[in-house]
């Protein structure tokens, strides 16, 4: 089990730290700009340290901090470490995140419903689905899992779209954690969902920050791909948001593939890999408490 955790964990940060490179970019740019980003560099728009992770790892780590510090009800928690993170003046935070964030004054439910006011009822980013993935790698219980899906969701992003993405992706992790084929869980799970296109062919729309669009791409690379490092770096080279759709991708190429089935050079390239161990160990530990 801790070899799937840690592997979840640290599939986000190399995702993460492999697609900032690219984030924004066309695969066209890239091509020409790098031919083939298949190591972690560092660098793009917002001139990130090589092995340096973006806000899609560190609102995981919120999560999973949160998770582990009261995890009866976990929200309170998970916002006390969202706000130290945004206070220590991030590189980079998504704009529904950072309105939820300046808009809470006491419950995170009023806070994301005023952001979707202020931002037209757009509130369907993958700012959500990005940090979920500590939900099912801490529960064992597949109703805990959807329950704390949704409200972590919800903490920022109101639109249930985003909330139903988070849901779907936990559930796919969780079968993924208990040894289930990843084709098998993907299919049963996206059975009857806007996601089954996925496993039938490559979507139209490009990897953007659009939920719906984000876990589509996800889907799609993790069901067509053999490897962990095949996933990443096809996640990676399709640019437009590569670092949240390599890092979401990751996550679940993490729990499959194993950190046995990690490059061990990915692994070294992540600053805050201690950082990362050690709530791995954390998890795992309690998970088990719930057997």
């Amino acid at each position: 089990m801790l070899n799937k955790i840690k592997g979840g964990l640290f599939g986000v940060a190399i995702g993460d730290a492999l697609g900032c490179t690219t984030e924004f970019m066309t695969p066209k740019e890239i091509q020409e700009t790098f031919g083939t980003v298949d190591s972690i560099r560092g660098g793009g728009p917002f001139f990130f340290l090589k092995g340096e992770v973006t806000d899609d790892t560190d609102m995981t780590l919120c999560v999973a901090k949160g998770i582990l510090e009261s995890p009866e009800d976990p929200i309170e928690a998970i916002g006390h470490h969202f706000l130290t993170w945004k206070n220590s003046h991030p590189k980079d935070i998504g704009n529904t995140v950072a309105t939820a964030l300046n808009q809470y004054k006491g419950n995170w439910e009023v806070a994301s419903r005023q952001t979707n006011i202020l931002l037209g009822g757009k509130t369907a980013g993958n700012g959500s689905l990005m940090r979920t993935l500590p939900v099912a790698l801490a529960y064992t219980n597949p109703f805990k899992i959807m329950m704390m899906s949704h409200k972590q969701s919800k903490m920022t992003h109101w639109d249930e779209k985003a909330n139903e993405a988070c849901i779907l992706y936990n559930r796919i992790a969780h079968r993924l954690l208990l040894g289930e084929e990843l084709k098998k869980a993907i299919e049963e799970e996206v059975e009857g969902t806007i996601y089954r296109i996925a496993i039938l062919a490559e979507p139209n729309e490009v990897p953007n920050a659009y939920v719906v669009n984000t876990l589509r791409w996800v889907l799609y690379l993790l069901y067509t791909s053999t490897s962990f490092k095949e996933v990443l770096v096809r996640a990676t080279n399709m640019g437009y948001d590569s670092d949240t759709t390599a890092a979401i991708a990751g996550g679940l190429a993490g729990i499959y593939y194993g950190f046995d089935g990690i490059p061990a050079e990915y692994v070294d390239d992540i600053l805050i890999k201690e950082e990362i161990t050690e709530i791995a160990e954390k998890i795992t530990q309690f998970r088990h408490t719930q057997a």
